[in-house]
């Protein structure tokens, strides 16, 4: 059985590398790591024109929203907050499009970090702008205890308390529509959130790729294949 073909989101942002210093798509290498070694083959999908996104969805098996900047609070109907980062307006327009796309068409999702922030805002829902606690120290990546809840898609995976990758200061405020939280930090911050109907959505807070842990990988390809067929 061939590979399905998941494509990953990437930043827009001013690279440097060799003699050239220049806008680049950028993706941290473990984002395609993550994928080829939960059984699929990596894709870039770097920011287009929003209008192009039904059309990029329809050539992928499934789809990963990569981590990267805040969402601009303008997004969810909020003034921003002086801790809140710089807006990244193209890639925000780009990624909820492509997830509205992918929940129209049933295109298995996951959301890491900023992707699960933006599935939450592309449904409605708000995001908390600074959170303490979640970040260990500037650049490092911390861990922390998820605990799943019985009974959502997120429990099959992983169905016990997990230590998991973390590097963030937003979370989920407010429930976007149709979403349910199917893990929480030990501070009752929302760390998983999933949507039950269609297909397979599923956003976590935490940084998968920096991890171990290839159980949500292999769950998106899992469903990935049996939506090719």
């Amino acid at each position: 059985m061939s590979k399905p073909l998941i494509g990953v989101t990437t930043y827009l942002d001013q690279a440097r590398w060799g003699v050239w210093d220049m806008p680049a798509a950028l993706l941290p290498a473990q984002y395609p790591r993550l994928v080829q070694a939960g059984g699929g083959l990596a894709a870039m999908v770097p920011p287009d024109d929003p209008s192009a996104a039904a059309a990029v969805v329809a050539r992928l098996d499934a789809l990963v929203v990569a981590g990267g900047a805040d969402v601009e609070p303008v997004r969810y109907g909020a003034a921003p907050d002086p801790r809140t980062g710089p807006p990244a307006r193209e890639r925000d327009a780009w990624e909820l499009a492509l997830i509205d796309a992918a929940i129209a068409s049933g295109t298995p999702l996951l959301g890491i970090c900023r992707g699960m922030q933006l599935l939450n805002v592309a449904r409605g829902g708000t995001l908390i702008q600074h959170l303490e606690g979640h970040v260990e120290a500037l650049g490092v990546i911390g861990r922390h205890t998820v605990k799943p809840v019985p009974g959502t898609l997120y429990a099959t995976l992983a169905p016990e308390a997990t230590q998991v990758p973390t590097y963030h200061h937003q979370a989920v405020d407010r429930l976007g529509k149709g979403l349910s939280p199917s893990a929480y930090a030990e501070d009752g911050t929302v760390e998983a959130l999933e949507l039950p109907t269609p297909g397979w959505t599923l956003g976590v807070q935490w940084h998968p790729e920096m991890g171990e842990d290839l159980r949500l990988i292999r769950g998106l390809v899992t469903a990935a294949r049996a939506r090719r067929g």
